[in-house]
């Protein structure tokens, strides 16, 4: 089994998504990308824009390959997107994919938006998306629908993925945020070798003392429970994550890895620098509206592309 992390915070974008490649499959799991919006008041700098180009050319190479598409949920780093701002993936972009199987979230209990999502998904492929939540098949499991974080979560909830060949079993535990210890029991019941998940989204204000101390005893857990976790996305998007993450390595006995350093990278940690940047490497003025009108490219800032290629 080939593990390929295509794009994470660690590697410059926000999502989580992956190519996984056994003997018979090709397994591309949650086909999106994006930039977070607005942070500190600014938009995505164009380092950041530059790198998001260079992975969403990576995720549609990748389609017409995959034997396997899986989508965890419909938001929208994960899936590309009808209605897709310059920093993701438009669904117009996506080829035919004529007889590449499709395993998503169902529809039990999804958002008006993320039915809106999963509709517009099928009519741009012209054929309904089967619900895949608790099912198995050959070397492919999921689990039924997990908190998109803590339990008490207004944003919905994910679908897991465990892929088993005959020498390596990787677990997809997309946007659990380490929230939900019921979550973490699953993944350690399926005993895998490798695991990549989401980390709490320490940058937010609202998550309680109680939400960190549970994510912290839950991580250990997943940990503790694997060969290696691949711990990225939500906690990669601040320092103090970043520093939360390193500690955890540490108390772990060193098997927590960021995505980066699962491919053997430098970090490339854009998003908890977006300050930074903009210091750094100031932006001309109205770029960002050049650049959604296809009046600018990112051929300035190829120093950060290179980093991602």
């Amino acid at each position: 089994m080939e593990i390929t992390v295509i794009g994470t915070e660690s590697l410059g974008v926000r999502g989580i998504s992956c190519m996984i490649t056994t003997a018979s499959r090709r397994i591309l799991i949650d086909p999106g990308v994006a930039l977070g919006y607005l942070r500190h008041g600014h938009l995505p700098h164009p380092c950041q824009v530059a790198v998001g180009a260079v992975v969403r050319k990576k995720i549609l190479a990748a389609m017409p390959e995959a034997t396997d598409i899986v989508l965890s949920h419909y938001h929208g780093d994960h899936i590309p997107l009808a209605d897709a701002n310059p920093y993701q993936l438009s669904l117009s972009r996506i080829p035919p994919l004529e007889g590449t199987r499709f395993w998503c979230r169902g529809t039990a209990s999804l958002s008006f938006h993320s039915l809106h999502r999963r509709e517009a998904i099928e009519n741009h492929l012209g054929h309904p998306l089967p619900d895949a939540d608790g099912t198995s098949e050959g070397i492919l499991s999921f689990s039924v629908p997990v908190p998109h974080g803590s339990p008490r979560s207004h944003l919905g909830r994910v679908m897991m993925t465990c892929i088993k060949d005959e020498n390596r079993t990787f677990v997809h535990a997309s946007d659990i945020q380490m929230l939900n210890r019921e979550a973490v029991a699953v993944i350690r019941a399926w005993e895998p070798d490798v695991v990549i998940a989401s980390g709490p989204p320490l940058y937010l204000l609202r998550l309680t003392e109680k939400e960190r101390t549970e994510a912290w005893t839950n991580a250990l857990s997943a940990a503790e429970g694997c060969g290696t976790l691949i711990l990225d996305h939500h906690v990669l998007r601040s320092h103090a994550g970043c520093r939360w993450a390193e500690k955890l390595s540490e108390e772990a006995g060193g098997n927590v890895v960021s995505a980066a350093g699962f491919m053997g990278r430098e970090p490339l940690l854009l998003e908890a620098r977006r300050e930074e940047l903009y210091r750094e490497y100031p932006v001309p003025e109205r770029w960002h509206e050049a650049y959604a009108h296809g009046d600018v490219g990112v051929e300035d800032y190829m120093d950060f592309v290179g980093m991602v290629e």
